[in-house]
């Protein structure tokens, strides 16, 4: 494994002459310049540009996986090669520089490319990639010394690693593949980047539009609030799909390739406006409302109270500036399973919230069709491997 640098003495300097010092998630150009400084590097290959987004950069994995006997964080004294070794952990280790099968219900550790070398005023959050999200592919990340999944202190320095653990379906994965992604946040004082109730209210623009790409009124409360999308309607219009635990594994280098109906079965509208959600099966949604991100705003996708409703939607929970931006909206898809006892979920009935982030400044790329995102303008997309519809 790669040597972790120590951190430099100009980082906070350096740190305060690109944003001085608001507080807020890090744009495009910042990361650009982190990258650059080597906040964010990597010994193995080059961090490219296609890897940093509006306000996230994608981490990529590296040429081997651990496969362990259960999920862990390895506590403040620990680094997590060392945890998997002291604990008895690993069953085998696997070899991704090509390519290899991760098997359904199998948990696996694969160190990522990239390392930190955070300042003192800076934390990290990280959340899966929305194609991860949409294969049923749970992944979080741990640090060394870690006592918290997708979350890194201030001053964090040191390596990466992926926990992944396939739902639904094996999947094959290769090195370089990109199934995470991190946002740096700076932190001022007891300030942080989540924008209120109040100013979500105040923002005189459009948050959600109609099917009909009308503008909204916003349901906000502790963010903004998101339904389910489940008209009831007498023709077979597919409303959502629900995984088949079928099929081969699903090679998350092909785009476009595999059949829907091998791994999915559809769910049409019905009269009643609702669907009964099985305990372990887990289903693709989408919301009611067309979603907006301003441009100088991001958005994490949060559960509900589980007092609304027994099950949980989101894995893949970030949203970058832009997204729905100038398109009257995007709708949101949601990645639904439920929990002990089949629930029945209803048109309209709230199912997640968007907790909105300011960012330090504006980013100098957006999300959308001009840099490759994948699902602007979506409807209710799969994700990118499957064979779309014509």
């Amino acid at each position: 494994m790669s040597q972790v640098q120590p951190v430099l003495p100009f980082f906070e300097e350096y740190m305060l002459s690109i944003n001085g010092s608001s507080s807020g998630v890090l744009p495009s150009q910042a990361l650009r310049n982190l990258v650059g400084n080597q906040v964010i590097y990597s010994t193995q290959s080059p961090i490219t540009e296609d890897q940093i987004q509006p306000a996230s950069i994608d981490l990529r994995l590296s040429s081997t996986a651990y496969c362990v006997k259960a999920s862990f964080l390895p506590g403040k004294n620990l680094s997590v090669l060392d945890k998997i070794k002291s604990s008895e952990l690993l069953i085998e280790t696997i070899d991704i520089t090509s390519a290899n099968i991760l098997q359904r219900g199998s948990v696996y550790i694969i160190p990522l490319q990239e390392v930190l070398c955070l300042p003192p005023n800076i934390i990290g959050r990280t959340n899966p990639k929305s194609t991860t999200g949409r294969l049923d592919i749970f992944v979080r990340v741990i640090s060394d010394k870690g006592t918290r999944f997708d979350e890194l202190p201030k001053g964090y320095n040191g390596e990466l690693f992926a926990e992944i653990v396939p739902r639904s379906f094996d999947v094959k994965v290769a090195a370089d593949a990109r199934l995470t992604q991190l946002r740096l946040e700076r932190v001022s004082g007891r300030s942080d980047s989540q924008v209120n109730d109040t100013v979500l209210r105040r923002l005189g623009e459009p948050l959600v539009y109609s099917e009909s790409e009308d503008p909204l009124t916003a349901l906000i409360g502790e963010g903004l609030r998101l339904t389910a999308r489940i008209p009831s309607r007498a023709s077979n219009e597919i409303i959502g799909y629900k995984a088949i635990s079928k099929g081969q594994a699903i090679d998350l280098r092909l785009v476009n390739h595999y059949p829907i109906e091998t791994y999915w079965q559809p769910i049409n509208s019905s009269r009643n406006g609702s669907i009964i959600l099985n305990p372990g099966d887990f289903y693709i949604l989408t919301s009611k409302e067309r979603v907006r991100i301003p441009n100088n705003l991001a958005a994490e996708m949060v559960s509900l109270d589980q007092t609304l409703g027994e099950f949980r939607v989101h894995y893949a929970g970030f949203f970058d500036p832009g997204f729905g931006e100038d398109i009257q909206g995007t709708y949101a898809v949601l990645e639904v399973r439920a929990h002990e006892a089949p629930f029945l979920i209803e048109d309209g009935q709230e199912v997640a919230r968007l907790v909105y982030h300011k960012l330090t400044e504006t980013p100098d790329k957006l999300y959308g069709s001009r840099i490759g995102s994948s699902y602007q303008g979506q409807g209710l997309n799969l994700a990118k491997q499957f064979k779309r519809e014509s």
